[in-house]
């Protein structure tokens, strides 16, 4: 009973508004939820620098047992023995135990100070990353859902340009049976019918694949049964927002530009970094350790004699000559950072063109929309007199295919205009960075 339950649970469709869906894929979305991931592990990368910087502890235990002792040469005469003779000798006991603790503590390290910086950066840069990511994912789910609604508003027109053909169909082919007509008209309009008739099938087969790729785009299973509650009219009326040709375009709050601006950063602190190559390193320690000595394993026993030391040390490395390596180091670097900078440059002022080519887009495809809603009015009015002229002997069926073939043009133009502007809406708000409040 509870599996059955589970399948049905999950078998439930799930119905999005365009901002249902966006929210939805926000959360869902494959690359979306990898950009999160990139921020936690750029976080932790930063612990990781931070963490080397701070005390580091370590211990070890050393036990040692001669199998065969070493043995050293003695004078013999320091015993007693003729000058010139050597007695052999064995000093220590054939098994030790050494326990040792250490801290490690930076007391100065240029290159500390810069991976710092660094990982701070790095943070940035993930963060702006993980915004443009969630930018392209809006992005791709309002031209995914505005695809599922091109589809399913296609396949409506279609099924009723099929009605009417059929009707007509029927009508002329009783007219041409009654011999008041002629087999051609007949002929014309089983032509143009099929040639719907293929149109649906074809289309079907793409709303399938645009649920589809829908259902990918906000990271769903690819076969679920997801509904789109809104319709392509209204959406577009929706998306004609005049206002936005005049936003304004202020460039540094674009996350192409501060992505171009993190890279500059960075190259300047890796230029840091070469130069810090040149001072002193200096670092403490402090270890403690207590060793045991016997002729047999004894270190376990309570009666066993430990001898404790304890050592303090600090130590300073100082870079003096690496026959220019640091120095052709450093330069690499500079060149590097006079790139990022004509990079910077570069950016902005291709954002400055990407900003008023979509907003020329932005402007075209509103008033395309306006001028395909007029050309479907009268491509409306051509048919129907045209279908007129037709049952009253005037006009002839080629005449009637024509006007029948230009409605249904301007049919799929006006739909891709709607669709335009949605697109085009979308494509403009990224690129200004300016996505609109819930």
């Amino acid at each position: 009973m509870s599996f059955v339950f589970t399948t049905a649970l999950f078998s439930q469709e799930q119905r999005f508004s365009m901002q249902e869906a966006i929210d939805f894929a926000l959360k869902n979305n494959r690359m979306a939820k990898n950009a999160i991931r990139d921020i936690e592990a750029a976080e932790k990368q930063k612990w990781e620098t931070t963490s080397t910087g701070l005390p580091q502890i370590s211990a070890s235990i050393d036990y040692n047992n001669w199998l065969k002792q070493q043995v050293s040469l003695i004078p013999a005469e320091f015993f007693g023995g003729n000058p010139g003779e050597f007695a052999e000798v064995a000093f220590g006991t054939e098994q030790s135990m050494n326990a040792t603790a250490r801290i490690n503590q930076k007391i100065f390290d240029g290159s500390y100070l810069v991976g710092l910086q660094s990982a701070k950066v790095f943070l940035e840069i993930s963060n702006n990353a993980k915004e443009k990511t969630d930018l392209e994912v809006r992005k791709s789910v309002i031209n995914a859902y505005g695809n599922v609604l091109l589809a399913e508003e296609s396949v409506n027109i279609l099924e009723k340009n099929i009605a009417v053909l059929q009707k007509n169909l029927d009508e002329t082919t009783k007219i041409y049976e009654n011999g008041l007509g002629e087999e051609e008209s007949v002929e014309q309009l089983q032509i143009t019918l099929s040639g719907v008739q293929s149109s649906l099938n074809n289309t079907k087969r793409l709303q399938k694949l645009a649920h589809q790729m829908f259902n990918i785009t906000i990271g769903t299973d690819i076969d679920a049964e997801t509904v789109l509650t809104e319709f392509l009219d209204g959406l577009t009326s929706q998306n004609i927002v005049i206002s936005l040709l005049e936003a304004d375009e202020n460039i540094e709050n674009t996350v192409d530009y501060r992505i171009a601006a993190n890279d500059k950063r960075s190259k300047e602190l890796l230029l840091k970094l070469e130069k810090s190559k040149a001072l002193p390193t200096i670092n403490a320690f402090l270890n403690g350790s207590y060793a045991g000595y016997s002729d047999q394993f004894t270190f376990a026993k309570k009666n066993q004699r430990w001898f404790g030391s304890s050592l303090f040390g600090m130590s300073m490395d100082i870079p003096i000559f690496s026959s220019l390596g640091r120095t052709a180091a450093t330069q690499r670097a500079q060149i590097n950072l006079e790139k990022s900078e004509e990079l910077l440059t570069e950016t902005e002022q291709n954002l400055k063109l990407q900003i008023a080519s979509a907003k020329s887009n932005y402007k075209y495809a509103i008033e395309d929309y306006q001028n395909k809603q007029n050309n479907l009015r009268l491509a409306e009015r051509i048919e129907q007199k045209n279908q007129t002229k037709f049952f009253e002997g005037i006009a002839t069926s080629f005449e009637l295919r024509q006007a029948q073939t230009q409605l249904y043009t301007t049919q799929q133009e006006f739909l891709t205009a709607m669709l335009d502007v949605i697109n085009q809406k979308a494509e403009l708000e990224t690129v200004l960075n300016q996505i609109p409040k819930n």
